[in-house]
């Protein structure tokens, strides 16, 4: 990957919601509500600190829902955020 997380930042691809709900109602682009479910793509320095291992990546995580900046690299939509914004990881 090209992008290279400082500190305690995460880097991240958020997972799409789906498009229809559970009756079966197709939900317009405006309508949908930002995923918070997304997939670590890559890790700082600083998240891992002490020995003990927070994230890896790889790891299913939920974040909190206004939380980080947005980039743009090779065609894909990344997040990057700091740790203390990721709420859990999913197992």
């Amino acid at each position: 990957m090209k992008l290279r997380p400082l500190g305690d930042r995460v880097v991240i691809k958020k997972i799409e919601a789906e498009e229809t709900t559970k009756s079966g109602i197709v939900l317009p682009g405006s309508a949908k509500e930002k995923p918070q479910m997304a997939e670590v793509i890559a890790i700082g320095p600083d998240v891992n600190r002490d020995d003990k291992v927070v994230l890896n990546v790889g790891d299913k995580v939920i974040f909190s829902k206004y939380s980080g900046n947005e980039v743009k690299l090779d065609g894909e939509e990344y997040t990057i955020l700091n740790l203390s914004d990721i709420l859990a990881v999913i197992e």
